[in-house]
């Protein structure tokens, strides 16, 4: 495994585990999964990972709970991260909504604490008064945002009078705003952006196409999945494929090895058991050629999925299987 560069007191993996799908039914990954659960964290422990991702929104507090229990001993050994959801984010409630994740997750401080998505009415100068306050008091280490652009990211470091330490985005081959100014300024200033969905929600994994669509309400809910733009990507998916045959990969691999390029990007793709945990940890240790490099640039500049309003009708008649 490698880690992030930075001056943090514990070692952040290039690679994390997010948990969105711990506790979620949307996810569609059966009665099961949440034993797997368990056992997916404790081989990313085994692999090197230390950061793991969470919400109090993920299973309105489960994924936290079994996080936490799965982590068991280890919590005070890796870098436990988790989010507010941001309704009515001001400092009273910031501090409350702390104190409920950390007991949940069993732990007496949160290493790295975000809010989970810009609020546009409450200013962030009341919430990272809250998170200040977190920090003064011991329980939160880090503070990190989420789904934020530059200029807010910037504005919520004056509010904080500290480093936020992390944004974590959406950022993927085939969702590249990032690239344009967060990760330029998360390099210049030694910040750290998380991408989240690398694998663009398994899209970019090469497991689906027109005629195999995915399951699950997350994804069908993503018209990167609609059989228009499944058909679309044939060719960066062919792309990814010759790139992974070089490498003895996958094509998911590969697509993480793209974002994990930039020094002070980590990744936190999901996964689905532990097969596909260790696999994402392999990733790490792949390094791509100047050449290859350009050559997935360039298919995914060439890939032009219908997303937006355009996407809508599309997608309703999916769902209706017209």
């Amino acid at each position: 495994m490698r880690y992030v560069r930075l001056d943090t007191p514990k070692p952040i993996s290039k690679i994390g585990l997010g948990t969105w799908q711990f506790g979620s039914r949307e996810w569609g990954y059966g009665p099961e999964y949440e034993r797997r659960a368990a056992e997916i964290v404790r081989r990313a422990l085994d692999l090197g990972v230390t950061l793991f991702d969470t919400a109090e929104l993920y299973g309105f507090g489960r994924s936290e709970r079994i996080l936490g229990a799965a982590l068991g001993d280890d919590r005070a050994k890796v870098v436990v991260a988790s989010k507010i959801f941001p309704l009515l984010p001001v400092a009273p409630v910031v501090q409350q909504r702390a104190v409920a994740s950390a007991a949940r997750l069993g732990v007496d401080g949160i290493d790295l604490y975000q809010v989970h998505q810009a609020n546009p009415v409450v200013a962030d100068t009341t919430t990272m008064r809250g998170m200040r306050s977190l920090q003064d008091v011991g329980l939160v280490g880090e503070v990190g945002v989420s789904n934020y652009g530059l200029r807010r990211w910037r504005f919520a470091e004056v509010a904080l009078g500290r480093r936020v330490l992390s944004n974590q985005v959406r950022y993927s081959m085939i969702d590249r705003g990032p690239e344009e100014d967060l990760i330029p300024y998360a390099e210049q200033a030694g910040r750290i952006v998380i991408a989240y969905s690398p694998l663009a929600q398994g899209f970019l994994s090469g497991r689906y196409d027109a005629t195999n669509p995915p399951a699950g309400a997350v994804r069908r809910a993503n018209p990167y999945f609609l059989p228009e733009n499944l058909e679309r990507g044939t060719q960066l998916i062919a792309t990814l494929r010759e790139v992974a045959d070089a490498h003895d990969a996958t094509p998911s691999q590969i697509a993480l090895a793209y974002v994990l390029r930039h020094p002070n990007v980590v990744a936190i793709p999901g996964a689905s058991g532990v097969e596909q945990m260790e696999r994402n940890a392999a990733a790490a240790e792949i390094d791509l050629a100047d050449d290859e490099y350009a050559a997935l640039v360039a298919a995914a500049h060439a890939f032009r999925p219908v997303t937006g309003l355009a996407a809508v009708p599309r997608m309703v008649r999916a769902r209706l299987g017209k």
